[in-house]
């Protein structure tokens, strides 16, 4: 089955030094019973994409928990043996799941992670999510313009290259090949 694991860029650097994510249990997000109940019309393709999307929101909550972190949301896809897999939907994330096992790097399938441009927004959208979750529409408009921004798709082979941006600062818009220049200000 098919899971989307939320982490984080330093998440992401732990998950790559250990090959693999864990301890379990995991949280996930999936295409359960009850995300196939919400949205009766949707094909498999649609139906993972809302998962994706939900494992993205609860990375905003991670950022939320870990200033420090460069604000990027991160989220793994992974396939992982169904028996693994248990459903989890409360009344407002039916895609949500949990992962009795860890989840080897070999398991992982894909990374899916903000650009740079989305950084700005998704700064504000983890410093709005709580405020979001407790029902404040102005915060609900500020988390949906962070995922207004597409995640952009990564080969499992090329997360080891998102972990090097945690050596430095993570740079504003003037960053060039992968460097911040002199005069640009790290963005937390």
């Amino acid at each position: 089955m098919r899971v989307y694991l939320p982490t984080t860029l330093p998440g992401l650097a732990d998950i790559l030094a250990k090959g693999e994510v864990g301890p379990p249990p995991l949280q996930a997000f999936a295409v359960t019973p009850a995300l196939r109940e919400a949205y009766a019309s949707g094909d498999d393709e649609e139906l993972e994409y809302v998962a994706m999307l939900a494992a993205a929101t609860q990375s905003l909550r991670l950022l939320h928990a870990d200033p420090d972190a460069p604000r990027r949301r991160v989220v793994l896809a992974a396939d992982v043996p169904d028996t693994q897999v248990s459903w989890q939907a409360y009344a407002d994330e039916p895609a949500a799941a949990a992962v009795s096992a860890e989840v080897p790097l070999k398991a992982v399938a894909s990374g899916h992670v903000d650009n740079l441009e989305a950084m700005a927004d998704v700064r504000a959208a983890a410093e709005a999510i709580a405020a979001a979750d407790a029902g404040d529409d102005d915060a609900s408009f500020t988390v949906d313009s962070a995922e207004a921004h597409e995640l952009a798709w990564y080969a499992t082979q090329e997360l080891q290259y998102l972990e090097g941006e945690l050596a430095g600062p993570v740079c504003g818009e003037s960053r060039e090949h992968g460097r911040c220049d002199a005069g640009s200000a790290p963005l937390q």
